[in-house]
């Protein structure tokens, strides 16, 4: 059968490609978009994350390079280097046939990767807006022969303070480009920017479905933060797992997660951007074969991924954007199959729940974790069960000729058998049931904390202390205390006499500790210090990964305040 991206006259290479990677049917973003690129015409194009809109823009891009320039002609914006890396990986699967050069930079990497490359020749970049400044400032990276700019996910950038970087990148290329931009919400400073930097652009809005799958049982478990993962593996223990998707925020979390679970008889292993294709590839084999059970991994590095048979999506807290949510649990109950979504959240995430709730027109049930008591009958049902299994195939004849052996010695029979189940649950001795502490219900649930939509900025991020309450070389008494809950009060040795401002704030640390830009809470600027909150389960790595980190060459010197 022919694909219907045949429709859009690519090029025999780009039309192979795309059948190589099992696309028959473009998906609606990409029938909107293709056409318009394809025609010269600048886009912004409103589309969630999960949405294919990826291929709707690489595609094109593809179609469109020239033969010959050794300079740069296409160059994509995106917020993190996972999805750098992510992006990047798309237009090199789909530009292969075409010999396409393309290079993704992002901080974090060492210079020494990205510069030669550059010097090589590329024609299409994708990267960070901190990497690309960089890059340029060191005019490593020449943007004068750039035909098309690609702005993916241009809410996320907005809301980790790159927006003028971004100016400043658009404003290095020709002003004949084409331009389009990509972002699930519109807020006032995108539209200025779309405003300033395109021509006539042609709006495309495409929503994906606000209903949750109808196979998959939703529910959610309460805890603490710090009971995460004690409420996870007691699941496991419990939950009839073929095979699950474990989702965090963080890269980082994703190896934390894979190796304490699999410390703990749970088999996984971490899905994230610092995996090669190749390592990916392995994993996921390692997955379809059995030989592991749980796959943990980011948003980013999930998408595009081919797992038909996901008995369970495990959200360990909730997504900033809520058609996320739906899009992690269409990833179980598949053709028809009944699958199981449990989200693990801290009672600061009520309030996104039920955001969820009424965006997806379903009640997502709340449920009590097994206890202790649960999980040791578990067991016992389980061994047993395996035993009637064994005594049913009736294939134990070696065993039972050295059962009849240790009889004949004077052992009771009954004995004998206790010993031998007593050495087949020793593994158990791997697996201590982790404590969990009672959430205590609070009278009423206060309204703080983050917004469920994308785009929103925390509530106060931008509000200001009158004068008389800024402080300067010390913060204010009471200020170690975050206003918020599940939130921790940091303090950042720079201030407003040293230029900083709450986007450089939002942008250094999102940047460095690798979190979104909406993950972090109230800022307050003083005159040679300022506070910003955090959650409580990302402390420790805010601070670790932002030990290095500069503005303006003086280090952010971010400290915990103690209560």
């Amino acid at each position: 059968m022919t694909s219907e991206f045949a429709q859009f006259e690519l090029q025999p290479e780009l039309l192979q490609a795309v059948a190589e990677a099992g696309f028959e049917a473009p998906m609606p973003i990409q029938s909107a978009v293709i056409p318009v690129m394809l025609a010269g015409q600048d886009v912004i194009g409103q589309a969630q994350t999960g949405s294919g809109k990826t291929a709707a823009y690489a595609l094109p891009m593809l179609q469109s390079l020239l033969p010959g320039p050794n300079q740069i002609q296409g160059l994509v914006l995106v917020p993190t280097r996972e999805l750098a890396l992510q992006v990047a990986e798309v237009f090199n699967s789909f530009g292969r046939g075409l010999k396409a050069r393309v290079l993704a930079v992002y901080g974090g990497q060492s210079y020494g990767l990205q510069i030669p490359a550059l010097r090589r020749g590329i024609d299409i970049v994708v990267g960070t807006p901190g990497r690309i400044m960089d890059l340029m400032e060191r005019e490593e990276l020449r943007l004068e022969g750039v035909r098309t700019v690609v702005l993916d996910e241009a809410d996320e950038m907005l809301s980790m303070g790159f927006i003028e970087d971004i100016e400043t990148i658009l404003a290095a290329t020709p002003a004949e480009r084409q331009t389009t931009l990509f972002s699930a919400t519109m807020p006032l400073e995108i539209r200025r920017l779309a405003e300033k930097f395109q021509r006539d652009p042609q709006s495309l809005n495409v929503r994906s479905e606000q209903m949750t799958v109808a196979t998959v049982e939703q529910r959610y478990y309460l805890v603490h933060n710090s009971d995460k993962l004690a409420a996870l593996t007691r699941l496991f223990e419990v939950e009839d797992v073929s095979g699950a998707l474990v989702f965090v925020r963080t890269r980082a979390e994703t190896g934390d997660l894979a190796s304490e679970l699999t410390n703990r008889g749970f088999p996984a292993e971490a899905l994230n951007g610092d995996l090669s294709q190749d390592a990916r590839e392995r994993t996921l084999a390692r997955f379809r074969q059995k030989k592991i059970s749980v796959l943990v991994a980011t948003d980013v590095a999930a998408r595009g991924l081919d797992i038909d048979d996901l008995s369970h999506v495990f959200n360990i807290g909730l997504p900033d954007d809520i058609e996320v949510y739906v899009h992690r649990i269409g990833r179980t109950g598949r053709a028809g199959k009944s699958g199981i979504a449990i989200s693990i959240i801290a009672p600061g995430e009520r309030r996104a729940l039920r955001q969820i709730e009424a965006f997806a027109r379903v009640k997502i049930a709340r449920a009590e974790l097994p206890t202790e008591d649960d999980i040791r009958r578990g067991r016992e049902e389980k061994l047993m069960g395996q035993v009637a299994v064994w005594l049913k195939r009736g294939r134990c004849l070696h065993e039972r000729e050295l059962i009849e052996a240790l009889v004949a010695e004077g052992h009771d029979p009954l004995a004998v058998a206790a010993a031998a189940l007593k050495i087949a649950r020793a593994e158990e001795k791997q697996r201590p049931i982790a404590p969990v502490s009672e959430v205590v219900e609070l009278p009423r649930e206060r309204n703080f904390g983050r917004s469920g939509s994308r785009g929103e900025r925390p509530m106060g991020r931008e509000d200001r202390a009158p004068r008389s309450n800024r402080y300067g070389n010390h913060p204010p008494v009471g200020a170690a205390v975050s206003h918020e809950p599940g939130m921790v009060r940091l303090s950042l040795s720079l201030g407003r006499e040293h230029g900083i401002r709450v986007n450089d704030i939002v942008g250094a640390i999102a940047a460095h500790a690798d979190i979104p830009g909406k993950a972090i809470g109230k800022i307050s600027i003083g005159d040679q210090r300022s506070l910003v909150d955090v959650p409580e389960e990302l402390v420790v790595q805010v601070l670790n990964k932002t030990r290095a980190a500069t503005f303006h060459r003086q280090p952010l010197d971010l400290q915990r305040i103690n209560n």
